[in-house]
Formats: structure tokens, sequence, C-alpha cells
């Protein structure tokens, strides 16, 4: 699984995700909050399976 998710796309998958859990934890947003998973996910493995199929890539170099 080549790396296509890179620099502040990363940074801003794993913020934002860290907040929707966040505030899905803490019951100031409904269950849908939980989709922070997602965002998390794709952050720390730096992959996002849709980029492939859009022809996105914002790693640029990535070696992975």
């Amino acid at each position: 699984m080549k790396s296509n998710v890179g620099g502040i796309d990363r940074i801003l998958r794993i913020i934002v995700g860290l907040v929707l859990i966040g505030l899905a934890a803490s019951g100031n947003v409904g269950a849908w909050g939980w989709i922070g998973i997602v965002p998390l996910a794709t952050g720390l493995f730096r992959f996002c399976p849709a980029y492939p199929i859009l022809g996105i890539n914002t790693c640029g170099k990535c070696s992975k």
C-alpha cells in the first residue's frame, strides 16, 4: 500500500479526527461524531482509499 496522504493533509486529518472523536465521546455531538475514526485512520496510515480512485496524491515523493 503506497502512501498517498502527506504533510499538511495528514496533520489536518489527524486533528479533525481527534476533535470529532472527542466531541462524540463527551456527548457534544451525536453518534455521527464517531466518523472521526476515518480521517484519523487515514492520517495515521498515510493512505486514503478514495485518493487512487480520484487520481489524487498529496504526498508528493513519499517512499512507502
